[in-house]
């Protein structure tokens, strides 16, 4: 499945139902009087997150969303059905925007959050709402409300435990196949990944995380150079950050500088995240090589890097059971704020 994370709809709530404008005509029933029922209220447009969904694809082709409109009303004090609700089912992570695309409608983070985006028209009153003591047989009925319509945006940022940081063709896709089952595209050019991706790491009973392998970045994204915005995105929702930074390059200290840039420069607080670094593609070089680079990462990261090799298996796991541990760090540390926010109850 083709993967989407930005796109533009059409929503609009039903109409209202036309209220009656009746009379009770029956045998033998005098001045039967008015009779006429209400419309029916229009449906109201519904967002809402589940499960088993991780684009918006599903939207790139069907950008026209209508709720149903409410019944009419009839005589004999019938009233119309009410319209069917519309429900717009979206992934988790999902951002809603006005056209605007700067002011947020909603932000679905949850399975089941639902909000409303649209409300349907009310129905119009029958004729027997207007009957008075001087107008006994009112010919007056009201038309229904018109639903609510708006051109909104919905933009997806994956929400991942740890993300994969790095410029392009640093390995980070060769690291989640060693990582997880996913089966991301792996070839020797930049770019290769044009698109992030998800793959869950099984470290035994009771250690599990989702893993985001986030497209290469380039200088310039946090200004949106290449996909940079949409890109830088995705990694707002990560809580660790695992940068990758090949080995076999020059200036492996400005590498690793030019992405702490483009964090900082998209939003501050992502520069704050706990990050693991590591050396890639250590099985391309010799031993001394691998520490003259290891050195100068540690003076441009201040830790000393990991060094892994994808290929061939090395330090993949050491990687990943440090993502694990930096993990349960922060699990204990909300559920700390969480005891303090409650306080003392007798």
């Amino acid at each position: 499945m083709k993967f989407l994370d930005q796109c533009k709809i059409y929503i609009k709530a039903g109409d209202g139902g036309r209220g009656s404008s009746s009379f009770r005509r029956e045998a033998y029933v005098e001045f039967g009087g008015p009779d006429g029922g209400d419309g029916g209220r229009g449906g109201h447009v519904w967002a809402e997150a589940v499960e088993g969904l991780n684009t918006l694809i599903d939207y790139r082709y069907q950008q026209h969303h209508k709720a149903e409109r409410g019944g009419h009303g009839m005589g004999k004090q019938r009233h119309g059905r009410g319209g069917e609700d519309k429900v717009i089912k979206l992934p988790v992570g999902t951002q809603i925007f006005e056209e605007d695309q700067e002011t947020m409608i909603a932000d679905l983070t949850e399975v089941g959050q639902r909000v409303m985006l649209a409300r349907g028209g009310n129905g119009g009153w029958g004729n027997l709402h207007f009957k008075t003591a001087t107008n006994r047989a009112p010919r007056r009925a009201n038309p229904g409300e018109e639903g609510e319509e708006r051109t909104i945006w919905l933009r997806l940022k994956l929400i991942a435990d740890a993300g994969l940081l790095g410029l392009p063709n640093a390995g980070k896709s060769t690291f989640m196949r060693a990582a997880t089952a996913a089966k991301p595209k792996v070839a020797d050019y930049p770019f290769t990944t044009l698109h992030p991706g998800l793959g869950v790491v099984d470290l035994g009973p009771g250690t599990r995380f989702v893993l985001a392998d986030i497209p290469g970045l380039i200088e310039g994204a946090a200004e949106g150079a290449g996909l940079g915005h949409r890109f830088l995105g995705h990694v707002e929702r990560c809580r660790v950050l695992l940068h990758l930074v090949d080995c076999t390059q020059d200036n492996i200290g400005d590498a690793w500088r030019t992405i702490r840039k483009e964090l900082e420069d998209y939003d501050a607080g992502m520069a704050t995240k706990p990050e693991i670094v590591a050396l890639t593609k250590i099985d391309a070089l010799t031993e001394e090589l691998i520490d003259e680079q290891a050195k100068e990462l540690k003076a441009a990261c201040g830790q000393e890097p990991l060094r892994i090799s994808s290929v061939a298996g090395t330090g993949v796991r050491k990687a990943l059971g440090l993502i694990a541990r930096e993990l349960g760090h922060l699990d204990a540390m909300e559920e700390d704020d969480a005891a303090e926010d409650e306080g003392w109850q007798p």
